[in-house]
């Protein structure tokens, strides 16, 4: 999917009002629907699609997507619950290390699939369990090692982390679940090793080893699996927004890979966030400053990294756009800048609060809106809110 500004232009300027500064998240949830029918169509029969909800969970957001997607990965209690109270009946899945008891016995309660963390994660659930009655269905997250495994910007496995079983412990699990399989429902294995993927080709690679893999441990242990879970991992270009994953090359590839594997192998599921909605949302901001220090230029905007984080948490200079705004009815001077380089900036107190940087522009006044592009995913939802308890932005979403 590629982003299209001119879709938010209009709303923009019927936002902009002469006496408020405005900032604001707006998402296009027609082209979210629309990219999320692609990916599930795209994707081979034996392939199901989850949205991991911890990406963006706004109830917008999972309504339009609802109809698209096989389910939801929920990664806290708090997530489990409010999926449960807007989508009651859709299937559910729990991941992520830590879970508390209270977390197990909700999903145990609500009839959600956990991925089992470590050893004692499965032996607390298995007391749960025992306790309500009640089984529960679990895939094993494991940590494998693969030598030929190359790294992305962030690894979750295939090195020691808090992530997943490590293999040596594997039997030992396997066994556990054996022993009490009146309560345990084992379901298969969960894989997520590495985010922020951007080569397809790559992606298909770790694909098939984590397949391979699987079907070693079936085998190995006389397993009966139901599906492997194959995380989400896939990446957003932020540094170049014209070169993005490719989505075609991969799905062709995956049906190929499905075709020419064993029979045998059970159903693959992805749990995908970032590649899902990060394209469809926008943080806005308004111009209220530009100053130089030095050979530096800085645009200070309405809002910063305590709504819209990416930047730092991602380590680059985030894609934006310049929106004019004609209109000026202040008593004083409006301070602009024609083609040269700025430091895009919010309010914080804090050197480390830069959406931008390096970055060359036509023009630029203040009162002028700043739209940076790719927000809709790990954006608001990963910010620290109320420091310096600065106003929240506007939240406002297209229709379809």
């Amino acid at each position: 999917m590629m982003f299209d500004a001119e879709k938010f232009i209009s709303v923009i300027h019927d936002l902009a009002h002469p006496d408020k500064s405005l900032c604001a998240y707006l998402y296009d949830l027609g082209a979210l629907a629309s990219h999320a029918r692609n990916i599930k169509s795209s994707l081979p029969d034996r392939v199901n699609f989850f949205y991991a909800i911890k990406a963006n969970s706004d109830l917008p957001i999972l309504s339009a997507l609802a109809e698209h997607v096989d389910g939801f990965e929920a990664s806290s209690g708090g997530e489990i619950q409010w999926v449960r109270q807007n989508f009651p009946d859709v299937p559910l899945i729990f991941s992520g290390p830590g879970k508390l008891d209270t977390e197990l016995e909700l999903a145990i309660l609500n009839n959600v699939t956990v991925h089992i963390e470590s050893r004692f994660e499965l032996e607390r659930l298995l007391h749960i369990a025992r306790h309500y009655q009640q089984p529960a269905e679990i895939l094993l997250r494991v940590n494998p090692h693969f030598e030929d495994l190359r790294a992305t910007s962030l690894m979750m496995g295939g090195k020691p982390t808090q992530f997943g079983i490590s293999v040596e412990h594997l039997s030992d699990c396997l066994k556990m679940v054996r022993d009490n399989s009146d309560c345990l429902y084992f379901q298969g294995f969960h894989f997520h090793l590495l985010s922020h993927q951007l080569d397809a080709a790559q992606h298909l690679r770790l694909l098939s080893a984590y397949i391979e893999q699987a079907v070693k441990w079936k085998e190995e242990f006389n397993l009966v699996i139901d599906h492997i879970n194959v995380g989400g991992g896939i990446g957003v270009n932020y540094k170049d927004i014209d070169q993005q994953f490719d989505w075609c090359h991969f799905s062709h590839g995956l049906n190929n890979l499905l075709i020419g594997a064993a029979k045998n192998i059970p159903k693959i599921r992805f749990e995908m966030g970032r590649y899902v909605s990060a394209f469809c949302g926008v943080y806005v901001a308004e111009v209220i400053d530009i100053k130089t220090s030095g050979n530096g230029t800085y645009v200070v905007v309405k809002g910063g990294t305590h709504h819209f984080r990416t930047p730092y948490a991602q380590n680059h200079s985030h894609p934006f756009k310049v929106i004019p705004v004609s209109t000026w009815k202040k008593p004083y001077s409006r301070p602009g800048l024609r083609h040269g380089k700025v430091n895009i900036v919010g309010q914080l107190c804090t050197p480390k609060d830069l959406l931008a940087f390096d970055e060359m522009v036509g023009e630029i006044r203040v009162g002028d809106i700043v739209l940076f592009s790719h927000a809709g995913a790990y954006a608001w939802h990963i910010s620290h809110h109320d420091f310096l308890r600065h106003a929240h932005p506007q939240h406002i979403y297209l229709p379809a």
